[in-house]
């Protein structure tokens, strides 16, 4: 009832190159732990970065972020293999809310709310039936969603990652690329994780035998610095308990934080999209409530004056990568988040993995999901010659993706995911009525497609 409940895939240790673990099933107990671990490592990053550039305790964060995904796990019943960290969807509303003289408690309120909301829309979701989802994410749409879910984060690794040590994410990338290919078995499933460790023990050598780089240091700052910066780690203490505060409810706050529930539904959606493709069991029918799943787990984080969440984009590339969809690596990955929470030295460590070693694996990574959205429009064989499936797709994948900002008021734009988004959905909608309504018969706009507007309609369901 609850997806606990694994069967032994196989015998547990040896895999066929390409065989997928299902969600339901698990590999041996010694595997699976060590996934989840692969799993900690690649969403730690963006999981530390979101509650730092909000003004939150990295650490709660961590630790919420498992909370989160043991309630999303429970909620779905083990049926949607994802990890639930913190969202880098607030960042910009954290910023507003603070120059309105708003703190912490103000901000993880405004959040709350947004949880609760979100929370709703999913239950309404879930009432109506996953119809609703075919209706308003067609293929063309779903595709376009998902692959702005990586494609959108392209400039993280160009702009923040990459410039700190370009030779190191060379390295990384290509070494990760190698064991990707190469490796076979357990060893390959891990390739990512095995990917930052070289990359890791690379900075090391390199500041000890290459001395300090001269490059962009976390902040942005051309300086001559350490690749790696133990100086947190030492002082850390091993044991130590996050700083845990209540939120406070302001309608100003609340209200500049509500608009961003455009982004989290259309991102949960792509998730469970991109998972479903992935898995080859469609995911439909659970839609809403993953998307009230994450809700809650929303609320339960901010509750105690943690950041809202949101399914990881990171972990779906390693999914991706390893081909393993079982829960119970998930499991043991919230395992290590709360235990790894209630360890500062852990997190110091963690922060100190270099920038170049992040920009190596997170070009692959982030690539992996961008092309997720471009199979599913491949295997619902999407016809792109019609100008209802070009139109609205290519204009808001260059939205999304180029980062345009559309300013409503001083404190409300939509950019990024959330706009690119609402242009595919709002526009391929529109043009479809529009269409239906006056009759007309669009010719294709590409070489190589078909000119029967209906033929081109008939992956896109009613």
């Amino acid at each position: 009832m609850v997806g606990l409940g694994w069967k032994l895939h196989g015998d547990g240790k040896n895999l066929v190159p390409g065989e997928v673990v299902k969600p339901d099933e698990r590999l041996s107990w010694g595997r699976t732990v060590g996934l989840g671990a692969q799993h900690v490592v690649s969403m730690i990053g963006a999981c530390f970065v979101a509650p730092v550039l909000m003004g939150l305790d990295p650490n709660l964060a961590l630790m919420a972020s498992g909370v989160a995904t043991i309630t999303f796990l429970l909620l779905t019943r083990g049926r949607v293999p994802s990890y639930l960290g913190s969202s880098l969807s607030f960042v910009g509303v954290a910023a507003v809310i603070a120059s309105q003289g708003g703190d912490a408690g103000t901000l993880t309120g405004a959040l709350f709310v947004v949880g609760a909301v979100l929370a709703l829309c999913g239950l309404i979701i879930q009432v109506i039936g996953g119809k609703i989802i075919h209706t308003v994410l067609p293929p063309a749409v779903t595709g376009a969603v998902v692959m702005l879910i990586g494609f959108n984060l392209a400039p993280v690794t160009a702009g923040t990652y990459w410039p700190q040590d370009q030779w190191t994410a060379l390295a990384t990338m290509l070494f990760t690329g190698l064991a990707l290919v190469v490796l076979r078995g357990f060893w390959a499933r891990i390739a990512i994780f095995l990917g930052l460790v070289f990359g890791y023990v690379m900075s090391w050598v390199l500041d000890r035998t290459a001395g300090k780089i001269h490059s962009a240091d976390g902040s942005g700052k051309v300086t001559d610095h350490w690749r790696i910066d133990f100086s947190n780690v030492t002082t850390a203490d091993w044991i130590g308990t996050p700083t845990f505060h209540a939120p406070s409810f302001e309608w100003s706050a609340i209200l500049v934080a509500l608009p961003v529930l455009v982004a989290l539904i259309a991102e949960n959606a792509g998730h469970v999209k991109a998972v479903g493709e992935m898995t080859g069991d469609s995911l439909d029918d659970t839609m809403g409530t993953a998307i009230a799943a994450d809700g809650t787990a929303t609320m339960l984080s901010t509750a105690v004056g943690g950041p809202a969440t949101t399914t990881y984009a990171e972990n779906i590339g390693v999914m991706a990568a390893t081909k393993v969809y079982s829960t119970a690596a998930y499991w043991a990955a919230a395992g290590f988040a709360v235990l790894f929470g209630l360890c500062p030295k852990f997190g110091a460590v963690v922060a100190a993995i270099p920038g170049g070693v992040l920009g190596g694996i997170t070009v692959i990574l982030y690539g992996m999901i961008g092309l997720l959205g471009a199979q599913i429009w491949v295997r619902n064989k999407v016809d792109f010659a019609q100008p209802l499936n070009l139109v609205p797709t290519a204009a808001g994948v260059i939205i999304g993706i180029g980062g345009v900002t559309l300013k409503f008021t001083d404190s409300f734009e939509l950019s990024g995911i959330a706009l690119g988004t609402l242009i595919v959905l709002t526009g391929y909608h529109a043009l479809r009525w529009l269409s239906k309504a006056t009759g007309t018969h669009q010719p294709a706009l590409l070489d190589g497609g078909t000119t029967d507007y209906d033929a081109g309609a008939k992956s896109t369901p009613e």
